[in-house]
């Protein structure tokens, strides 16, 4: 059953919002929809991670590495 929902949005993101639909062969409730059911399904994977990859995730976040550290990383550990 589909319900109606009512959005307030600045209109130049109504405008861009229409445009993106659009280009996709969507309406704007497709996509708000898709949007929403997204947020359940990361939601839910979330949960199932395992504890040592959830305890592992964000780590590196605010560190810049790149792929030449990663080289001298793997360089160095199989010496």
């Amino acid at each position: 059953m589909n319900t109606k929902l009512t959005l307030r949005m600045d209109e130049s993101l109504v405008e861009t919002a229409k445009e993106e639909a659009a280009s996709r062969g969507k309406s704007v409730s497709q996509m708000v929809g898709d949007f929403f059911g997204s947020l359940k399904s990361t939601a839910h994977s979330k949960r199932n991670r395992p504890p040592i990859t959830a305890s592992l995730l964000g780590v590196l976040r605010n560190r810049k590495l790149s792929e030449a550290d990663y080289k001298k990383h793997l360089r160095e550990k199989y010496r």
